[in-house]
Parts: structure tokens; sequence; C-alpha cells
């Protein structure tokens, strides 16, 4: 069965949608995905059961899914240490789930001595087990950085090339797919390639909505059948603006363009990144900033404010959007915040534009202990 479209991988099937079921489905299709991937194995154990009530988690789920029309896919983080076991495990997971497709998450593990011969044996048990399902591997995006990767005893018998296409530390997504791309088809065997991207962010890097949408229309622009992105959890919790512009693109259209992200959602999405730059960048030059007992002015100042506020006043905190209204040069939202430090359940604020950036902003919120 081939993949085609837009897909989630999930991690935990607890965190997503609360773990039920017919919500999960429901968002997906909202969302226009066509497949979702959920984690159905670690090693040589099990995922995604819950143990204490002997429960699989992912079953429901991927009946909820199905009727919906969606393709359920299974992902397995393997390690190498026992790869006949790992490969027996995913193998009962696939049968026993009735996926559509099974991909393998190699990555460090795979790296050093003899994993060449590892892979081999995985690989043979797996495919006897599982002769004619659509196999992927999900490992690194430039294979010119892992020369000591089995890259060729893997792909000798998988059906897809999935690479984890995460652009950390940079901000050039599109460019960073292109190459992975020219060097995956570089390889032998060639192997059609379906981008992983990434939706969660780390202490100081998150994708912006811009880049979410870039890589998307490089996908579409190099005539790729599909993409993928980790994980529904971050999405769906502290990032829902990359979220969002994924729901919003169309995929199957001639020339798809992803719905403009508004400002008050990239002021979030750079909050939740913990980047004073990146949301420094959202303002005006010479912009005013303006609270109850301090007026500030200049980019240089809004960024200074920011790096004390997401460092100290109110370290790796979260940020939600609670309401947004108000259109052209007007915005008016509240939202709320959570962190080690205190909480913020009231913030109210303005902004004035000026040709799409913050030119004024009003800010109210006081912090309480958590």
């Amino acid at each position: 069965m081939s993949l085609a479209g837009k897909g989630f991988m999930i991690w935990k099937v607890k965190d997503c949608e609360g773990g039920n079921p017919s919500q999960i489905a429901s968002v997906a299709q909202s969302a226009g995905l066509t497949h979702v991937l959920i984690k159905i194995a670690d090693g040589i154990g099990t995922y995604n059961e819950d143990r204490a009530r002997g429960i699989d988690l992912v079953a429901p789920v991927a009946q909820a899914l199905r009727q919906k029309g969606m393709q359920v896919w299974g992902w397995h983080y393997v390690y190498g240490y026992n790869p006949a076991a790992e490969a027996q495990i995913a193998v009962k997971r696939c049968k026993q789930l009735a996926l559509d497709g099974y991909v393998i998450d190699a990555e460090v593990e795979y790296k050093v001595p003899g994993a060449e011969e590892k892979a081999k044996v995985f690989m043979t048990e797996l495919r006897k087990g599982i002769p004619n399902l659509p196999v992927a591997l999900c490992s690194f995006r430039f294979p010119s950085y892992h020369p000591t990767f089995p890259w060729k005893v893997f792909l000798e018998k998988c059906d897809y090339n999935m690479p984890q296409v995460y652009w950390e530390k940079a901000h050039n997504a599109g460019e960073q797919l292109r190459r992975s791309v020219r060097e995956l088809q570089s390889l032998t065997p060639i192997r059609p390639v379906v981008p992983t991207g990434p939706v969660y962010n780390t202490a100081d890097w998150a994708p912006a909505a811009a880049e979410i949408a870039d890589f998307l229309n490089t996908a579409r622009s190099l005539n790729l059948a599909a993409v993928n992105f980790f994980s529904w959890e971050y999405g769906r919790s502290n990032l829902k603006a990359l979220w969002n512009t994924i729901a919003n693109f169309n995929w199957g259209g001639s020339n798809p363009q992803p719905v403009p992200q508004d400002i008050t959602e990239a002021y979030i999405a750079a909050l939740n990144a913990r980047n004073p730059s990146e949301v420094a960048k959202l303002f005006h030059d010479n912009a005013i900033r303006i609270t109850a007992s301090l007026s500030i002015q200049g980019n240089d100042a809004i960024k200074a404010w920011y790096t004390i506020f997401l460092n100290q006043t109110l370290p790796n905190a979260t940020f939600r959007l609670t309401s947004s209204s108000g259109s052209g040069n007007s915005r008016y939202f509240t939202w709320q915040a959570t962190s080690p430090k205190g909480k913020i359940t009231n913030g109210n604020d303005t902004f004035g534009l000026l040709d799409g950036k913050i030119s004024y902003h009003y800010t109210f919120f006081t912090i309480t202990s958590s």
C-alpha cells in the first residue's frame, strides 16, 4: 500500500487527545491527514501498552483511524543489541495490529562496528515474517554525515526512505530538504523519499510556521508523494501554530499555499521557543512596549526584556493563546503561561501593527505561584 499526502507520528498515545481513539481520528481527519504512524515497539519490547491494566492502546486508535479512511503504520526504535528479537517483536505487532506499513527507526546505535551484520540479521528476520508489508527506514537526513551507518543493508529490503529532516538550530527548511533528497537518491538502492519534518522544540530552538510551510511546499515541488511530522503531542500542545499550518495546507492542490499565521500565533510560538531573538523579530526597530510599570522602546531593549523574562522570570515556561480578536492593524488577545517559578492566568495584550510587524504593544499580566 503506497503513501500519499500528509501524516503525523504519534509517540505516546496517552498524550494525544487524552488517549481518546475517536477524538484522535476526528482531529486527524480535520487536519487532512492520510496516514498516522504510531510507536508500537521499543527494542525488544512492545510500546503504547498499559501494562498495569493489560490494555493495548494502539489497537482502538488504529481501528478509529481506519474507519475514517486513513492508513495506520507502526514505528519502532531499534538498538541492534538483539536484532533477531527486535525483528520478531516487530512482526508480532504488525500482524497483531493489522498495520498498513512498518517503520524502522534506526539511529546512532547502528553506527558502531558490527552494525552491518546486525542490520542483516534484523532485516532477514523481519522480511521472513512480513514479506509483503511496506517497510520504511526512518533515519538520518544526510548520509554524508553518517558513512558508517549500514544504509545499503537496510534499504535493500525497504520500500521507502523516510529521513528525519530536522533543521535544529537553523531555519532553512527547504534547503535542507532538497539536500536530504539529493543525498538519499545518490544511495544504492534508490528508494522513494517520504521525509519527516520537526514539530517539536528544544530549549533554544523551534521551527517557525513559515519554515513548516517551506518544508511542505518544497516537498510538493520535488514531487514527493508524502510527508510526515514528528510529533502529534508537541503539535497539539504548545506548538499549535505549526499544527494549524500543516492542517491548512492543501496537499492535493495544484499550487498549495498554507493559511498565513496570525501575528498573535507567531508571538506565542516564539515565546514557546524561548528565544528572545525570535520574539524581537516580530517587532519594528522602534516599537514601543508598555506595561503598567514600565515603557521601553527599540528592538534591542525589547530583546533584553524578553531575555530576562524567558530565562529568569519564567524559565522553561509554556505559553497558551486563550482568545484572539481584531483584524487589520489591531489585535486583542488573552494568554496564559505556566513555569516552575510561577504562572500567569490573566495575560491581556494589545498589538498595533505596521507593515505586518508590532509597532505598539500593551501588555498586562500578574505572576502567581505555581
